[in-house]
């Protein structure tokens, strides 16, 4: 799996932090830029999340390339309506060579790693047979599994980020591909905007408590105890 940082709003700290004075002066928004230190905008930004005020992170947007994630992930990833997609296509892409694939850990610890690229091969010969055929690439596709790997370029903004896909996605009851995605994700936007993101994780963590009460969870048991609220 590969997750890189493709870009962001510049200045995306300053910027959030701007925005959210403005609704409550008369200045210019050149003027709060110009005006606000590094300091005072940490400390508003601060004020805003632990007030819930998240609004103002909308401001701040936050581009990613992913590649070698695979299909079972992807249908997850675009269920977070909040957020813009660009994903490589199995219908306009008719693909020369054997596809990469995503083989889950346990498959390997439970001794069915072989089995599964036989089974992966077969369907990739497949794929080969129908396109040979004249089958159309659009419907070939049909007999590739969701271990295909795929690539995608994603574009969300700081408060769905925080509040929503990291809250969920990092959390230990996430599947474990799109944990480490997001998890990857996260490192990068604290290196960029260490502010902003210094709060944001799991829901245990974003927001003190389990939704889900899963006090079997390490970092609940961790960050509470015994799990007694």
């Amino acid at each position: 799996m590969k997750v890189r940082l493709l870009g962001w709003t510049p200045d995306p700290e300053q910027t959030v932090a701007a925005a959210a004075r403005l609704c409550y002066s008369s200045r210019s928004v050149d003027e709060l830029r110009e005006e606000m230190s590094p300091a005072e905008a940490h400390r508003l930004i601060r004020m805003l999340i632990d007030r819930g005020h998240t609004s103002p992170l909308e401001h701040a947007v936050f581009h990613f390339g992913v590649e070698g994630i695979s299909r079972v992930t992807s249908h997850q990833l675009v269920r977070h309506r909040i957020a813009s997609y660009s994903q490589q296509s199995q219908r306009y892409v008719t693909f020369k060579r054997p596809l990469d694939y995503v083989i889950p850990p346990v498959v390997t610890a439970r001794g069915y790693e072989e089995q599964f690229k036989g089974f992966m091969n077969e369907c990739w010969r497949m794929y080969v047979s129908l396109l040979r055929a004249g089958i159309p690439a659009e419907d070939a596709r049909y007999v590739l599994p969701g271990a295909v790997c795929t690539r995608l370029v994603l574009s969300m903004n700081a408060r769905e980020l925080l509040d929503v896909f990291f809250p969920l996605r990092t959390c230990l009851r996430a599947q474990w591909e799109i944990r480490l995605m997001a998890n990857l994700m996260l490192k990068q936007c604290r290196g960029v905007a260490p502010v902003l993101f210094e709060k944001a994780g799991p829901s245990c963590r974003r927001w003190g408590s389990c939704p889900e009460e899963n006090r079997q969870c390490v970092l609940w048991r961790r960050t509470h105890g015994d799990g007694k609220r």
